[in-house]
């Protein structure tokens, strides 16, 4: 068993953990998730021993091997291939003694041993995992040196997964990754046959791979048992049961003060009074969970302008004269798409995006826009180039030149930056603000077209929601290109693939496209192509889709509130001394009258949530 016993680290005078306690059970897999800056690498850190606690262990099984991908990719002359097969030390160090060995019991060992660890099949083994992550047969014999950082970073991964470590750390493993690269190292996961920690904002990889979810918070962690979905349910109702005890013991908190307060000066009651005042002074507070108000995505409404936006006619585009990256590119966008494209990485999406952004223009054929269109263009980059030493505030002044002060502070407002967030260094916020900052910058002049590149690199589970709520709430089109089949499934409509030099809508469903990456369930003769989405149609479903999740939330903080007042009357049935306010007038039978009432009308809402949570299901 993976033990952490009071693990508390302090870093830069700031309590990152403190007192985070949890016991993972042998073969478990679990998925570590926590808010941006909450600590999560940290923790990880902690537990491969790169970083020595202030206070507090970590106990792991006696031998265990444990395998984590270093900050620093792998570089040099050697091959994607033969790092991989380097990462198993002890088939390396076997092979090389079977070279030299001239002792023939030793040599017989050695034999016996290799073929016991199956390393004459560790080459195909090898190049299957670096298929997964996206490289050819081509590009599994090319020196490392030609790929860029995020290929060698696949390669990192691509080694630690094949060394398959008894206890397996991935620290947001999908960051590097394209969709396609995504959905296989979710399916080798799944199959992995040792204990498995991942950081991850995936809501997928967290629902179809992990059997726990370890919640970092306020530097405490939580074990919560299944996958993410599950997870999300259990921390509804434990904040729930929080509200109802915070309550209750604010009530009786008030009512000590109370006591003490007209008790003290009087000589017959001072003991009781201070006898009270030991028992406030031990009453441990009791916190309700905090949701972060500054969690928020507000797209601005663009001006209508007639259809299309954009088409593409027979258009091609590249980097270099006479060598284009796509070709014979049909393509038309109206307002309200929402379009997403499909394809590994190196296959020209974002090469894609920048024409229909105008940062490249058209090689060959033909690419018309509407006049006034302004289109709002989002890339990794402009988080990476965001100024350190400015504020939010200060940029968005800039970009906003000529603008109100209001204005600024509006738009500002609108992704969560108000108050002292406006006015914080850049260089101090997490990268999920920054990401966010960004988004706020791309959008000022309220773009008619949004163009998003992985837009979620930065964002935790939460955060990501909130995107995708936003994005469906948005009135103008959306080109997204991300590797979060969650957002893909809940945003797009329309489905491009980016294969073979050029770009062709995609018949199929997300799911369809999964099959299809993992070669399963695939038709024997050719498919009959699915007849194209009316637009109009998936308009309304969008809004309607938003109608539903809006009446599921209120009916959600329905049902929690519904539930407190329940407990609060149990509580004034069972101990009436506690009954505090309105509860303490009442009578026994009052108290069960109400109680009555109150339940009623909460297997009402959460009828009502049941059939809207169904409708959310089927329209999804």
């Amino acid at each position: 068993m993976l033990s952490m016993n009071n693990i508390t680290v302090r870093l830069g005078g700031r309590t990152i953990l403190d007192g985070a306690t949890a016991a993972i059970p042998p073969g478990s897999r679990v998925g570590l998730i926590g808010r941006n800056g909450a600590g999560k690498s940290t923790l990880m850190k902690v537990m491969i021993g790169e970083l020595e606690p202030d206070d507090g262990e970590i106990e792991m099984p006696r031998l265990a091997r444990l395998g984590y991908v270093a900050q620093e990719a792998p570089h040099g002359d050697a091959t994607p291939l033969d790092t991989v097969l380097a990462a198993d030390v002890e088939r390396t160090a076997l092979l090389a003694e079977a070279e030299t060995c001239t002792d023939p019991d030793r040599l017989g060992d050695v034999h016996e041993r290799l073929l016991a660890i199956d390393a004459y099949s560790a080459p195909s083994r090898a190049a299957i995992i670096l298929t997964g992550l996206g490289f050819d047969e081509e590009m599994q014999n090319r020196p490392l040196d030609s790929f860029s950082g995020g290929w060698k970073m696949r390669v990192a991964l691509g080694a630690l997964l094949f060394s398959q470590p008894d206890v397996l750390l991935l620290d947001e493993p999908s960051n590097h990754l394209d969709l396609e690269a995504t959905v296989w190292l979710e399916n080798f996961l799944k199959a992995y046959p040792a204990t498995l920690i991942v950081i991850s904002h995936e809501r997928d990889l967290l629902n179809n791979v992990v059997d726990h979810i370890l919640h970092l918070q306020g530097g405490k962690v939580t074990l919560y048992p299944g996958g993410y979905d599950s997870f999300e349910r259990q921390r509804a109702e434990r904040a729930a049961q929080l509200a109802a005890a915070k309550q209750a013991q604010d009530a009786q908190r008030a009512k000590l003060q109370d006591y003490i307060a007209r008790n003290s000066a009087r000589a017959s009651t001072a003991k009781q009074a201070q006898s009270r005042a030991k028992m406030l002074a031990k009453m441990q507070p009791i916190t309700a969970l905090i949701e972060d108000p500054s969690l928020s995505f507000d797209f601005p409404s663009p001006s209508e302008l007639k259809p299309p936006l954009i088409t593409l006619d027979l258009a091609a585009v590249g980097y270099a004269e006479a060598k284009p990256i796509l070709q014979r590119l049909n393509l038309r966008i109206d307002p309200e798409d929402r379009v997403a494209l499909l394809g590994r990485n190196g296959n020209g999406k974002t090469t894609l995006a920048r024409l229909l952004a105008a940062q490249l223009a058209p090689m060959d054929g033909a690419m018309n826009t509407a006049g006034k269109m302004q289109v709002g263009y989002f890339t990794q980059y402009q988080v990476e180039e965001l100024e350190p030493d400015s504020t939010p505030l200060e940029q968005m002044t800039r970009a906003m030149q000529g603008k109100t002060p209001a204005a600024v502070r509006a738009q500002l407002g609108r992704f969560g930056f108000s108050g002292n967030r406006a006015t914080a260094q850049v260089g101090t916020l997490s990268g999920g603000e920054r990401a966010r900052l960004a988004l706020a910058l791309i959008t000022r002049d309220a773009p008619h077209l949004l163009i998003l590149d992985e837009p979620t690199n930065h964002l935790d589970v939460d955060a990501r929601e909130a995107l995708v709520q936003a994005l469906n709430d948005y009135s103008g089109a959306v080109l997204l290109i991300s590797h979060d089949r969650h957002m893909v499934e809940l945003t797009a409509d329309r489905l491009v693939l980016v294969d073979n030099g050029t770009a062709t809508e995609y018949a199929g469903s997300m799911d369809d496209y999964i099959d299809f990456i993992l070669g399963v369930n695939q038709p024997k003769g050719e498919a009959k192509p699915k007849a194209k989405k009316d637009k109009k149609a998936e308009a309304e479903r969008r809004e309607q889709l938003r109608q539903i999740r809006a009446k599921v939330s209120a009916a959600e903080k329905q049902i929690a509130s519904l539930q407190a007042r329940v407990s609060e009357i149990d509580r004034a049935m069972f101990d009436p001394a506690s009954a505090s306010g309105e509860l303490a007038k009442l009578t026994m039978s009052e108290l069960s009258r109400r109680r009555s009432k109150i339940a009623d009308e909460l297997a009402e809402v959460e009828a009502d949530w049941l059939e809207n949570n169904e409708m959310l299901e089927t329209l999804e």
